[in-house]
């Protein structure tokens, strides 16, 4: 399955500058999302492995 939080581009921004403003939407986001929960649950049975540049 494919999940768009390993494409997300406010993800990728958030992880560019961990200070800014899309760094804490990023973590404000995450605490809600039941995509990011079904991604970290797959990441967690190693159904997936994490690609970051």
């Amino acid at each position: 399955m494919k999940y768009p939080c390993e494409t997300c581009r406010f993800r990728a921004l958030a992880d560019k500058r961990p200070a800014s403003i899309w760094a804490r939407l990023w973590r404000w986001h995450t605490g809600w999302c039941p995509g990011w929960k079904r991604y970290q649950k797959a990441l967690a049975a190693g159904k997936i492995v994490e690609k970051r540049p």
